[in-house]
């Protein structure tokens, strides 16, 4: 069965100042195979990248999804170091 981890980002104010991003990590959080969703100030900091890799191994997750303001900002949880199994 599928384990996903949602990663809602605020993007500092880019996304959350039209966007209630706890509400949205709330209610996806709901949906049949999401093991985790959550939101977050900066996905795509250090802090956010941790977030993400310790979420995977903590709750085993076998598929992330991240809502984020730009394609730049996935270009840095593409570097993959975030996902790749330590």
């Amino acid at each position: 069965m599928a384990r996903i981890g949602v990663f809602v980002c605020h993007c500092g104010e880019n996304i959350s100042a039209t966007v209630d991003c706890a509400k949205v990590a709330e209610s996806i959080g709901k949906l049949k195979h999401v093991a985790l969703s959550t939101e977050y100030k900066y996905m795509c900091s250090d802090p956010g990248q941790s977030l993400i890799k310790d979420a995977i191994k903590e709750h085993k997750l076998t598929g992330i999804v991240v809502s984020a303001c730009s394609p730049a900002c996935m270009n840095l949880l593409s570097g993959v170091p975030v996902l790749k199994p330590d």
